[in-house]
């Protein structure tokens, strides 16, 4: 992204002067003598240097300190020029809240190279420190400028699905490989108009062209589904899921990888703010997300409507399978005690019914665990409910093979388990 300075300057010639020094392709240099009309463009374009000369109608120590309270939030550089070379008059602008003071005349090349200095740390200060790309600070002015400008633009929402799992299964440093390797395919399918920031520690921004929206997308689906088995053990894909490991024996599985791109342009609607283009970002990253698979939407016009996105309700409700009558009443007491709608069934057709977000299922009666066929009916009727199975037997893999999301060895605690319960739920409900 390219920086932006803003120089409030009466005097046409040394302005024209200073932007001819500082101006380059990293920097664009804007002036403006009017005050009214240069904290307007401060709070739509958010700068991030101000460099303020005395020649303005105010008092320097006076519009510093206005404009310090004014950028509370954006915390812009802030670069005073004065004629003056007392060092009391540096002290007390200093003190009103700018970072830096510079005495004229200046010198052209230090000048071009402080203002560079504050720049970049002020840049590199922002940076996300895995990929070193801008931080959400970044992404947010990057899109508040896109939206002054009014000119066509397209913003795609980028990231990587079941990332903390691989985190929590694979290790900091693997996960840290894949999010830099995710970065590195974006990046190469960007030009230097581009933009490209982070919103998350694992959801990518990008600023484009409409018209380069959906070939952007495209090869970040493709390209990542061409890399991402690297990323795995041997194990893993032969199971064809991750296993996770919770408190003592109990094991979680966890799906693999994929990718997810959601994408707006301004050809859908008119947007005034960077929030809101952030949350409908959001909203078309959690459509395209459905189909549980890497894949892209982007929103046209013609599939935009009026309610056309229905808010799902949450799902609360747990189904228990548990022979041991004493145990099934205390775990629907200890599920209902958090707030869960807890019940006991028999059957995957009685679960199919009911719906739920979860299913508690024991399979601790038979040895060769065929009661765990149920986990496959369940799963047919709705692959997104989830299910822990607790058993006496220690077949791990065998349970998790059947369909079970975590395998909960007997003997367990109730605490234990409901924990287990909350961490399904919000997945389910995600």
């Amino acid at each position: 992204m390219y920086s932006k300075t803003l120089i409030i300057d009466t005097r046409k010639e040394l302005s024209t002067k200073y932007r001819k020094i500082l101006e380059d392709n990293s920097n664009k240099v804007e002036i403006i003598k009017d005050i009214p009309i240069a904290l307007k463009f401060i709070q739509t374009n958010e700068p991030d240097l101000i460099i303020i000369s005395d020649s303005i109608n105010e008092d320097l120590c006076a519009f510093c300190e206005r404009l310090r309270v004014l950028t509370y939030n954006m915390r812009p550089i802030i670069v005073a020029m004065s004629k003056s070379a007392e060092s009391s008059d540096r002290i007390a602008v200093l003190q009103s809240g700018a970072d830096d003071f510079i005495s004229e005349p200046v010198n052209s090349d230090e000048f071009k190279i402080r203002i560079q200095a504050h720049i970049r740390r002020e840049f590199e200060t922002n940076l996300d420190t895995k990929t070193k790309l801008p931080s959400i600070k970044y992404c947010k002015k990057a899109i508040k400028r896109m939206l002054a400008e009014e000119k066509p633009w397209a913003c795609l929402h980028t990231g990587i699905e079941n990332f903390y799992s691989y985190k929590e299964a694979y290790t900091e440093l693997a996960s840290d490989r894949l999010l830099q390797t995710f970065g590195a395919i974006i990046a190469s399918s960007l030009d230097k108009d581009d933009y490209l920031g982070m919103l998350t520690d694992r959801d990518f921004l990008i600023i484009t062209k409409p018209d380069k929206v959906e070939k952007i997308a495209s090869f970040i689906t493709y390209a990542f589904e061409t890399v991402k088995n690297k990323f795995y053990s041997e194990q893993d894909l032969q199971r064809g899921y991750m296993m996770i490991r919770g408190d003592e024996f109990t094991e979680k599985r966890c799906e693999f990888i994929y990718s997810v791109t959601g994408g707006i342009t301004n050809e859908t609607k008119p947007f005034v703010s960077e929030d809101e283009v952030i949350h409908e970002l959001r909203q078309a990253y959690n459509l395209a997300r459905q189909k549980g698979i890497s894949s892209y939407l982007i929103e046209r016009p013609q599939i935009v409507g009026k309610d056309s996105v229905v808010n799902r309700e949450y799902n609360n409700k747990v189904i228990i399978i548990e022979r041991d009558n004493a145990l099934a009443l205390l775990l629907k007491t200890a599920l209902e005690l958090r707030g869960y709608a807890a019940q006991q069934c028999d059957t995957a057709e009685e679960i199919a019914n009911i719906n739920p977000a979860l299913v508690i299922l024991d399979v601790s009666d038979n040895k060769d665990l065929s009661e765990l066929s149920i986990c496959s009916k369940i799963k047919m009727k709705n692959s997104k409910i989830k299910i822990i199975t607790t058993s006496i037997y220690h077949s791990k893999e065998q349970i998790l093979n059947s369909g079970a999301d975590v395998y909960l060895p007997k003997p367990y605690t109730i605490d234990s388990l409901t924990n287990w319960a909350e961490v399904a739920i919000k997945e389910y409900n995600e």
